[in-house]
This record gives structure tokens, C-alpha cells and sequence, in this order.
């Protein structure tokens, strides 16, 4: 199991998802995938053993909707949720991590680009020294295709990450303000290194 939940935290985690709603099995992997952004996906062999374990210790029941087998937590379920409220808490805090971790990687990702981008820029400034470019190449054109390409990130990055937001929050999760704040400043360090490219 990834580090994402210690030994015995999935067990309260699920019990806590419980609590909210009932839940096929399939609702429950998707709303552990949506709540980590997606750095843990669990299978069908590691969440129902854990809740044939918590039927069997009187903490959910089930019953059969049509195809689907549905969990409901009991009063007993709803009194170790709320007698371990603290630990609890410590896992959203380790989840709230995770999702931090995504950011850094997005930023890390951005900073990337921006640097191959800062590298072609700077490239497409220099004189050619290869005998077999044309002389009468124009460096506009290079530049021009620079900034075609530019667009065409810019563009595909926008589109995916904006897709994997309103995902990720159409599925119930949640977006802290700092994830946002933290993209803000990749953005604006990534702008800041292209306008120093292309000063010269």
C-alpha cells in the first residue's frame, strides 16, 4: 500500500467516508482516488476485505441495490469515527500533504518548460554558424516559430490543468487557496524568466 495511508488509517479513513453517505465499493475507491488528487487509487482487493472486516465487527452493514452492494455505517461505526476524531484529522492533514506534493510537481513541471522555452528562445537569437544554413536566412521567422510553439504550450498546459481542476472538484474534492497561490507564483517566476530572455 502506498504512504499515503499508515497501518490502519485506510480502515478509519473509509469508516469516515461512511459516515457521510452510504457507499457502493466503486464510490469508495473513487472518492479515496478524488480526496488524495489522485496519488492513491485503491483496488477492489485492498477496500472490500477492509469492509467485510467492518461488517463483520458491526461497524457498517450492506445491502444489494440492483447490482451494486451498498455500505451503511451503524451507530457503533459512528461512535469510533467520532471517538477518533484526532486521529482522523491527522490523516486529512497527510492527504492536505499529498495534494501539496501535486503542486510542488506542477510548478516543478512549469519551471521546466519555461527553462526549454528560455533555452529555445535564446537559440533562436544567436547567429547561426553552420556553412550549410543559408545566409539569407530570416531570424524573424525562427522567432516567429518560437513564439508558435510557445502558444501551443501555454495553450495545452492551460487546458489540462484547467480540465484536472474542474475534475477533481466536480468530483467532491477540495482545492486549498495555497495550491492556487502556489501556481500563481510558478506562473509569475516562469513569466519573469522568458521577459529576462528576451530582453537582450
Amino acid at each position: 500500500m502506498p504512504a499515503v495511508f499508515s497501518h490502519g488509517d485506510l480502515r478509519l479513513y473509509l469508516l469516515s467516508l461512511l459516515d457521510e453517505a452510504p457507499r457502493h465499493g466503486y464510490d469508495l475507491m473513487q472518492a479515496l482516488s478524488d480526496r488524495t488528487g489522485g496519488t492513491y487509487t485503491p483496488s477492489a482487493g485492498t477496500v472490500y476485505p477492509r469492509l467485510s472486516k467492518l461488517e463483520e465487527e458491526g461497524l457498517v452493514t450492506k445491502t444489494v441495490d440492483g447490482r451494486k452492494t451498498v455500505y451503511e455505517i451503524t451507530d457503533a461505526g459512528r461512535a469510533e469515527v467520532s471517538a477518533r476524531s484526532g486521529d482522523l484529522a491527522g490523516i486529512e492533514a497527510g492527504l492536505a500533504d499529498s495534494v501539496r506534493l501535486i503542486a510542488d510537481e506542477v510548478r516543478a513541471g512549469v519551471r521546466e518548460a519555461m527553462r526549454s522555452l528560455q533555452a529555445d528562445l535564446a537559440a533562436a537569437s544567436q547567429p547561426s554558424s553552420s556553412p550549410t544554413q543559408p545566409a539569407a536566412a530570416d531570424p524573424r521567422s525562427a522567432a516567429r516559430e518560437q513564439v508558435r510553439r510557445a502558444d501551443e504550450l501555454l495553450a495545452e498546459f492551460r487546458a489540462e490543468l484547467r480540465a484536472d481542476l474542474r475534475s477533481h472538484v466536480a468530483r467532491g474534492g477540495d482545492l486549498a487557496a495555497s495550491v492556487i497561490d502556489d501556481l500563481k507564483v510558478a506562473l509569475d517566476d516562469a513569466a519573469e524568466a522568458v521577459r529576462r530572455a528576451t530582453r537582450g
